[in-house]
């Protein structure tokens, strides 16, 4: 569903503004219009053109579901469609086949808020050993990773783990502002944490490049890297805040056990 506001458009050109941290002159500079006229626009004293308010959207990296919120409050239609991601066609296919030749590596979709939108057979393994409580649709991959009933106990790094988690939640937040961020951020948070510090033990030469996974499993411990795509330039709100996360095994004793894993 399309986002909706009572906010003027000045109101919320200025709040995405100071959320890139960007100052009056700089995006008027590059968005191609007097600093006067932003600010008019950011005052309610002028109120932007549809093609306006499509270079500041571009100019301050706004995602696709809240330029909607700015075009219906300078009182235009909303530009970007939205539909349901069974419904994407072509683009869920190729997510899916992404997925699907990841294996024996775990993969996985997910949606802005991390809430699960497909994954294949190699992850549904490691999703499979958490409680009913946490995996209740719609899955939320980070709940389920945290939550003292997911995966937590497992993660041999949890501590290095949990903080690279927390970390990407609020630079998601920072970044989109969307709904429900804010909230799973508290609850992720409100998860006890170690009891000890694990962040100096059993570091692998990849601690100092990237964060790695360490998790426990019955086949042996595994070491995880992971990537995050995502599309370029979509136009559709759902493929704007789709990421497929990829993990990929870390030393060759891991990718032996993801191999026997899928037999």
């Amino acid at each position: 569903m399309t986002t909706t506001t009572a906010e003027p458009v000045g109101v919320l050109v200025r709040c995405w503004r100071e959320r890139r941290r960007r100052s009056q002159l700089d995006v008027s500079l590059a968005a191609e219009l007097s600093t006067r006229h932003l600010s008019c626009i950011e005052t309610g004293r002028a109120n932007p053109s549809r093609d306006m308010v499509r270079r500041l959207c571009e100019e301050l990296d706004v995602p696709l579901r809240e330029r909607n919120a700015l075009y219906l409050a300078a009182g235009f239609a909303p530009v970007h469609p939205e539909r349901a991601y069974a419904d994407l066609g072509a683009a869920r296919e190729a997510v899916e086949a992404v997925l699907t030749g990841h294996e024996p590596n775990p993969a996985l979709a997910v949606n802005v808020r991390w809430e699960l939108l497909a994954a294949n057979r190699a992850m549904g393994v490691f999703l499979g050993d958490a409680a009913a409580e946490v995996t209740r649709p719609p899955l939320n991959v980070l709940r389920a990773t945290l939550h003292p009933d997911g995966l937590s106990g497992r993660i041999r790094n949890l501590a290095q783990w949990r903080a690279h988690v927390l970390r990407r939640v609020r630079r998601q937040l920072e970044r989109t502002s969307a709904a429900g961020l804010a909230e799973l951020l508290a609850e992720l948070e409100s998860y006890p944490g170690p009891e000890e510090t694990d962040a100096g033990r059993d570091r692998t030469p990849y601690d100092d490049l990237v964060v790695p996974l360490r998790l426990s499993s019955e086949h042996g411990e595994l070491a995880l890297l992971y990537t995050t795509t995502v599309f370029g330039s979509p136009r559709d709100v759902t493929l704007d805040e789709i990421a497929v996360e990829t993990f990929f095994p870390a030393d060759a004793r891991t990718a032996a056990i993801l191999r026997a894993m899928a037999i």
